[in-house]
């Protein structure tokens, strides 16, 4: 799977799901814009790909705010005069609390990072993909987006909307060489899991037919799959990382 040449971008690369995805990017010959908000995280992320004999660069961002989008597809063309790949990772993880408990300040900032940065990000990809006759966009949901579980209500909704909107981005975009995707990753390994279990993450075991939870890596070797031409007729899937847990849902 060489993918010389070709240029990606990962928001949220500066950990877990992105993280993974960004270096395995890089390992494939990709070049890599990773975006995040953190300029630790991702300026660190950048200069170990980089350090590995990759190429990587950094890029503050805030997908919630269009005019950081826009600057993040600006860096991409600036650096690498293209854009082939994105994965719109990036994410707000939810509180788990009832409905009629939910703080609607919490609400609107997690449907815009969740929902509307996903949106913005889709949209200025996908305008520098026609200009160059075509791409890949996959975007990050989660099994939530397809079923209950008590008190991630308004996360599941927001992620249930990411399925809907890859979908109509993949039959409005087929015809133009771009196609869309997006993974459903079960309970992952990162920091996101470890604040929600305050650090027991075996606590999901019991939920995943596979008894486990998944590994960023996991995640991140379909995302490149799905951006490469092994999946060239793969476009408005929903694709399940998650050791079986869909099925049970």
């Amino acid at each position: 799977m060489d993918l010389e040449g070709k240029v990606a971008i990962v928001t949220g690369g500066g950990r877990g799901i992105g993280l993974a995805t960004a270096n395995l990017f890089a390992q494939r010959g990709a070049s890599v814009v990773i975006a995040c908000r953190s300029q630790d995280e991702g300026q660190g992320a950048a200069d170990a790909i980089c350090s590995a004999g990759g190429t990587a660069v950094f890029q503050q961002t805030d997908i919630s705010r269009a005019e950081d989008v826009r600057r993040m597809i600006d860096r991409a063309v600036t650096e690498f005069s293209r854009l082939d790949f994105a994965f719109n990772n990036a994410a707000m993880g939810s509180k788990q609390s009832p409905i009629h408990e939910h703080d609607e300040e919490y609400t609107a900032n997690l449907f815009d990072t969740n929902l509307k940065g996903t949106l913005l990000c889709m949209k200025y990809e996908i305008a520098k993909m026609l200009q160059n006759g075509g791409g890949v966009v996959v975007n990050n949901a989660s099994v939530l987006a397809s079923g209950a579980v008590p008190g991630f209500s308004v996360y599941s909704a927001a992620k249930a909307a990411v399925c809907s909107l890859t979908k109509s981005a993949a039959v409005e975009y087929a015809s133009h060489g771009i196609r869309a995707n997006c993974v459903l990753p079960g309970p992952i390994l990162t920091p996101m899991l470890e604040r929600a279990t305050g650090g027991n993450t075996d606590a999901f075991n019991q939920l995943v037919p596979m008894s486990r939870v998944g590994q960023p890596q996991e995640v991140a070797e379909a995302v490149v799959w799905l951006c490469s031409d092994a999946a060239s007729y793969i476009t408005g899937h929903l694709m399940p990382v998650d050791g079986g847990t869909m099925a049970r849902l």
